[in-house]
């Protein structure tokens, strides 16, 4: 059951922090199965309530999951094993397309905007008490919102889209609520959800999103929240077109108590529009309690930090009032900083997004030339399905090629690997292709469509 190892502890936090702390150190593996309630009760000389208080408090926070009768297993993916460990080594002499990194010569420069928004704060410091958002800021994000059709609500900023989702979801969920999730789908979400006790829930997509029957089927088992990427889907680069969001809203409008998240991190890298889940009919929401999240890491750089997001008065009440006695706020210098490169056009859209989309249509294309489909209708990111994730991974580091195994994205789906596109000069497609196909030709993983 557990190998060698001997769970410790008399109280219920030793117990689960002895557990926890061999799992994170590797001596009790993924899907090891826990001793039952009573049996380990007895071998502690402790209340068997006791054992159970420790169990749930490792389920709460992401390290153990229960199935009833059949007991208590680690997680296939432990909160203190997170999806980003699973990286593969960059030798040398291999390129690495695996990190999901922007381009940096396609970030704008930094220092003008930093001028600017250090003489304001020089000018006018800002001090305990004072708003936590900086107006200039909120009245762009506020414009930007109501142009591509987001529900008018009240901003918020927090310190990037995953901490904004954390947030928005800790307002409103509580541990052993499940989540709709895209499936292959963004690893640090798929991370952080058992890590706040909640269950993802797998919703298949294509190109064009989330499949109406499969969100449906989601929702309908039991999803209280739903998190949709509308644009610059991580991995697979789905992109959602007007007609799938309009199926989709039908799906949320006949459940309007569910949590609605739009992650809009591809705001700024792409030319596709935005298609809001949540703005129903004449902009009222089709939901209840919603939120819109947009980042500034893929445009202006992952180090900013910073994000803005617009939702239901009640949610981003929540949010703002328990951010007030923690962080605090965003500083000021970033958002002001955030706000001149917004302001002032430091990175085109127009350009950085033509940028990203002739990397990824010559991939695409040099793949399809072998025969080799693959998927990326926006944003950094290629997805190619195959047969065998680690052979695939193996036989391109060989080549020279780092990739990043699929296994850091999936719950359920198919295998694949995902190529960042953000990083290859003009040309490189051709031979990469060549050398994927020459790895999948000698047993290194078939490719497959999705």
């Amino acid at each position: 059951m557990l190998g060698e190892y001997t769970i410790k502890g008399r109280r219920a936090s030793d117990i689960a922090a002895d557990v926890e702390a061999a799992v994170g150190a590797g001596r009790l593996a993924p899907g090891a199965a826990l001793p039952p309630l009573r049996e380990l009760a007895e071998r502690l000389d402790v209340n068997p309530n006791t054992v159970a208080a420790a169990y749930r408090l490792l389920r709460d926070r992401g390290v153990i999951e229960t199935a009833g009768r059949k007991g208590s297993r680690i997680r296939p993916r432990p909160t203190v094993a997170p999806r980003d460990r699973m990286r593969v080594p960059v030798p040398p002499h291999a390129r690495d397309l695996s990190a999901g990194n922007p381009a940096t010569e396609l970030l704008p420069p930094l220092a003008p905007a930093l001028a600017v928004a250090g003489a304001a704060a020089d000018r006018d410091p800002v001090m305990y008490g004072e708003p936590s958002a900086d107006p200039g800021l909120l009245d762009l994000a506020r414009a930007s919102f109501l142009a591509d059709g987001a529900p008018e609500g009240r901003l918020m900023v927090a310190s990037g889209a995953l901490d904004t989702i954390e947030r928005v979801l800790g307002a409103r969920l509580r541990p052993g609520d499940q989540v709709a999730v895209e499936d292959p789908g963004w690893g640090s979400l798929l991370d952080l959800l058992p890590s706040l006790g909640l269950r993802p829930v797998p919703v298949a997509l294509d190109e064009q999103g989330p499949l109406p029957a499969a969100f449906a089927a989601a929702l309908a088992a039991g999803a209280r929240a739903a998190i949709v990427t509308g644009r610059a889907q991580n991995p697979t680069g789905a992109v959602l077109t007007a007609d799938r969001a309009r199926e989709l809203r039908e799906v949320l409008a006949a459940r309007p108590g569910v949590l609605l998240i739009e992650d809009d991190h591809g705001h700024g890298i792409v030319d596709q529009p935005f298609h809001s889940l949540a703005g129903g009919p004449q902009g009222v929401p089709v939901t209840t309690h919603w939120a819109v999240v947009r980042s500034a890491a893929k445009a202006f750089g992952p180090d900013l930090r910073l994000s803005v997001a617009v939702g239901d008065e009640e949610t981003v009440a929540r949010v703002l009032g328990r951010q007030s006695l923690g962080a605090g706020w965003v500083s000021h210098l970033l958002q002001r900083t955030v706000a001149e490169l917004w302001r002032s056009d430091a990175a085109p859209v127009r350009r950085v997004a033509a940028a990203y989309r002739a990397r990824r249509e010559e991939l695409i294309g040099a793949l399809a030339a072998h025969g080799i489909p693959a998927y990326g209708a926006s944003g950094l990111n290629v997805w190619v399905p195959v047969q065998d994730e680690t052979a695939t991974v193996v036989g391109l580091v060989q080549h020279g090629w780092v990739v990043a195994p699929g296994a850091r994205f999936r719950l359920q789906s198919p295998p694949g690997v995902r190529i960042t596109v953000a990083d290859l000069a003009p040309g490189e497609a051709a031979r990469l292709a060549a050398d994927l196909a020459a790895v999948l030709a000698t047993g290194g993983g078939d490719s497959r469509p999705v």
